[in-house]
């Protein structure tokens, strides 16, 4: 057919472009990154590799002055405004002073997301890892980091330090909650969809860039000592520890946080076969390998030795907590690491090698294109339908140990419920450490959350009587008691114990519950499993919350029948101290519930088989 008529030839001539644009493939990251590193200098350059705590900025200019390239939240180190609107602010001011340097290259801006977008006033707070980990469901896990990317990036932050990869081998460790359990193949499945989740594409084209940690074995160190040290064979750290490191890598994660633990005596940050030989070149890790909190510091007594070491081991982005006028600040870096590079002891192609991966991962995620935050994003922070999947993971995630008679599920039309325990109106307590603050903390510490007291008056009848009696002091006429006990929040070190058994008071305060000879229900919030004693035997049922986060309406939902239990425990429950580590210290010691062990309301345990695929 003869096409002569103008518009004809216009309709087509734009046809054309479309189908041009359209096939037209988009940029590589590999590309834009070598093109824009072509172009910078060596103080550039070393600027990228420089990540400086919020804290540590006394004069915000440095951001020029040295390009810095990143810049963290770590701990405690937080806006004065900690609402969404606040964090938004924060993030804005240091991503204009970046973009005002020659390159106008962005800071990436990062923050230990952990179970939600836990530093922000009036997020949504997840369960913690161990939660989520006994839900044995990836799907759910996906769709949960899903939602804290997207509250992450409304707030213009584009780093999440997360997920946490660890095996925790022994729940004396204080981070065992950061842990999804103590098997290899369950933390390698959902740690890749937690990966997959925190760096799906949002709605304006842009993604949040998750951060696997810590590399590796930092779950298997004696004891359960944080940052110490692990002692085994290459094989068992392979098999044990290394494997969910080649599943996040699988699923596309972009960096990875090196672990202030050792291998065999040896600091993980200066371990070259690990880091260089291993991790980037037998499993292919494209991504940019990021320390920890000051850990390089821990190599030795000499901070230039130690980013020679460092760097040359594989380390691409230092952290550093410390500001002018203290020792080994960012200044004291970024002068070491250009002294040794013109010396000759750092080559200068590991530097170009480490920019260019930063630079991948900050093309490869569109910072270029969307540096701030996205207001449609910023309005989602905390939301309703966010809160509701959050709930869901908390009703997945409880574990049953015990329903003696069928005590569960609770009716909803008792004349007179009585809850003991302060644990059951502290939202603090049900989100653990990493929620506001590094410790975390006690009482209402975050807005918009449910404790479970308040989730329980939600859920009984209308005129029902729910008292609330934290001290067991008001037990009288009640025809069910429901005792809330569990762990103070911590985090990290000042986690770390030797003595697992519940406190003296929880045991006390459910005996004294136990002599009413009212039904006795007693939930357990807790980062690792307690040695339970008497406690256990003396309730008719006994739930494992773990540490549930804001969503408390999940546990009542559980109780009182709205949602039957399907948690698993994901890991083996010790029935003394004396077999507190997943390698059984103890070889006589019989474990209280195996791995994997959990009740429905037909009071049969049922294995985890099948959950894995996220069968519900």
């Amino acid at each position: 057919m003869l096409i002569n008529h103008p518009f004809q030839k216009t309709w087509i001539a734009l046809l054309g472009l479309i189908c041009s644009a359209a096939t037209q493939a988009a940029p590589n990251p590999d590309d834009q990154a070598a093109a824009l590193l072509g172009r910078m200098t060596l103080d550039e350059k070393i600027g990228q590799m420089t990540q400086v705590d919020m804290n540590a900025l006394h004069d915000k200019t440095d951001l020029q002055k040295y390009c810095i390239g990143s810049v963290l939240s770590g701990g405690d180190s937080d806006p004065a405004d900690i609402t969404a609107q606040g964090w938004q602010k924060a993030a804005r001011e240091y991503q204009e002073l970046a973009l005002k340097t020659r390159l106008k290259i962005p800071i990436i801006y990062g923050i230990d997301a952990v179970h939600g977008h836990n530093n922000v006033d009036g997020a949504v707070i997840f369960p913690h890892n161990i939660g989520l980990g006994a839900t044995h469901n990836p799907a759910l896990v996906e769709q949960a980091q899903t939602i804290a990317a997207l509250e992450v990036a409304g707030t213009g932050i584009h780093w999440a330090f997360a997920p946490c990869v660890a095996v925790a081998q022994d729940p004396r460790w204080g981070r065992t909650y950061e842990s999804f359990g103590e098997s290899p193949d369950l933390v390698s499945e959902l740690g890749a969809a937690s990966v997959r989740g925190l760096q799906t594409k949002l709605p304006n084209g842009a993604s949040v860039l998750a951060c696997a940690k810590h590399f590796v074995g930092d779950g298997g160190t004696q004891n359960g000592v944080n940052e110490g040290n692990v002692v085994c064979d290459e094989a068992t750290l392979r098999k044990m520890h290394l494997a969910p490191y080649r599943s996040a890598i699988k699923a596309g994660v972009s960096s990875i946080m090196v672990s202030f633990s050792s291998w065999n005596g040896q600091k993980m940050h200066g371990n070259k076969y690990l880091l260089t030989d291993v991790l980037k070149g037998e499993l292919g890790f494209q991504g940019f390998l990021v320390s920890d909190w000051a850990a390089i510091d821990q190599l030795s007594q000499d901070y230039k030795q130690d980013i020679e070491t460092s760097i040359n081991a594989g380390l691409d982005m230092v952290m550093i907590p410390n500001g002018p006028g203290q020792a080994h600040n960012y200044q004291d870096f970024i002068r070491g690491l250009k002294q040794l590079v013109e010396a000759g002891r750092v080559p200068e192609s590991r530097i170009d090698d480490a920019a260019r991966r930063i630079l991948r991962a900050k093309f490869q995620i569109g910072l270029f294109d969307h540096p701030f935050a996205d207001p449609e994003l910023a309005a989602t922070v905390g939301s309703p339908e966010h809160r509701q999947v959050a709930r869901d993971c908390v009703r997945q995630s409880l574990v049953l140990l015990k329903n003696d008679h069928q005590v569960l599920p609770l009716s909803k039309k008792p004349r007179r419920l009585v809850v003991v325990g302060k644990a059951a109106n502290d939202l603090g307590m049900q989100c653990g450490g990493w929620t506001i603050s590094w410790q975390g903390g006690s009482g209402e510490v975050i807005k918009g959350g449910t404790t479970i007291l308040a989730a329980i008056r939600q859920t009984v009848a209308q005129g029902v009587e729910v008292a609330f009696s934290p001290d067991g002091k008001d037990l009288k006429n009640a025809d069910a008691i429901i005792a809330v006990v569990g762990e103070s929040p911590y985090a990290e070190t000042k986690g770390d114990r030797s003595d697992l058994r519940l406190a003296p008071e929880d045991a006390s305060l459910v005996a004294k519950a136990k002599e009413t000879g009212a039904p006795l229900v007693t939930v357990l919030l807790s980062g690792r499993p307690l040695i339970l004693g008497s406690a256990l035997e003396a309730s008719d049922a006994f739930v494992a919350a773990w540490l549930p986060g804001t969503e408390g309406q999940g546990v009542a939902d559980v109780l009182f029948g709205d949602y039957k239990p399907t948690g698993k425990s994901p890991r083996t429950w010790p029935s003394s101290n004396g077999h507190l580590s997943s390698k059984n210290d103890d070889a006589g010691a019989k474990p209280a519930f195996s791995y994997g062990f959990g009740l429905s309301y037909q009071a049969t345990a049922q294995s985890a088989t099948g959950r894995l695929a996220g069968a519900r």
